[in-house]
């Protein structure tokens, strides 16, 4: 085994040991809370209300970070960001730094592991990496666009299925928009909640009012799929 396969093998693993290790030993999961941030914003805001842009740029780089990782929080951050920048550009933020953190694990996982999961073309993995082979762009947009399925498992299975950056990059940016839009409105009025001693309900994306949209937009991201199918079925009918 050559030694640049034996990195590529390796670099899974070690960012996962890396944020086992930071997550534990650091603690970051203090960090990333409403406590710390009812501690902290009012020198945040003022750090804001001093240099917008350098402060936007090192939330942007803490967010790919966190992402990168998969250190829990983010929605914290998404929060923290809508808090201090505003709903619209507290989303674009989030949107920006969950995206450059995903890729950046995407990548790791298409060049370690990866090289492995594509050497099995046979049983339920095969007809999956076909699947995704010829619908990733409508498969991503669904697995971010319907908040049920873990972050970052999403950035690992792309990696592994061989999905073109491109497209992974495409399916991120714009599936985690309306999600990333309703925690950035509920940060843009955390402060009232914060005044009052209380916690914002972040069960809110799963209320019918926010859930069902989502779904919706979901299901739409999988029509060319349903639509591939029905015309590849239409074909193979005798009648067809």
């Amino acid at each position: 085994m050559t030694f640049k396969r034996i990195i590529k093998l390796t670099l899974l693993p070690i960012l996962i040991a890396i944020s086992v290790v930071a997550i534990f030993a650091f603690d970051l999961g203090s960090y990333l809370s409403f406590e710390n941030l009812a501690e902290n914003r009012g020198w945040l805001a003022e750090a804001v209300a001093a240099n917008a842009v350098l402060v936007a740029l090192a939330f942007i780089a803490i967010y790919a970070v966190a992402v990168a990782l998969s250190v829990p929080g983010a929605t914290i951050l998404t929060l923290s960001s809508g808090f201090l920048f505003g709903t619209i550009l507290g989303a674009a933020y989030a949107v920006i730094g969950a995206t450059l953190g995903a890729t950046a694990l995407f990548l790791v996982a298409k060049t370690s592991f990866g090289e492995i999961f594509r050497a099995r073309t046979e049983g339920v993995l095969g007809k999956l990496k076909e699947g995704f082979a010829r619908n990733a762009l409508s498969y991503l947009l669904f697995l971010r666009l319907v908040p049920l399925f873990p972050f970052f498992l999403v950035n690992l299975a792309a990696g592994f299925l061989d999905v073109r950056t491109r497209v992974f990059v495409l399916a991120t940016s714009f599936g985690i928009i309306p999600g990333a839009l309703v925690f950035a409105s509920v940060g843009n009025g955390l402060g009232v909640v914060l005044d009052q001693g209380e916690v914002p309900d972040l069960g809110i994306i799963f209320t019918p009012a926010i859930l069902f949209p989502l779904l919706g937009l979901g299901f739409l991201s999988l029509l060319p799929v349903l639509g591939s199918q029905f015309r590849g079925r239409k074909k193979e009918s005798p009648n067809g």
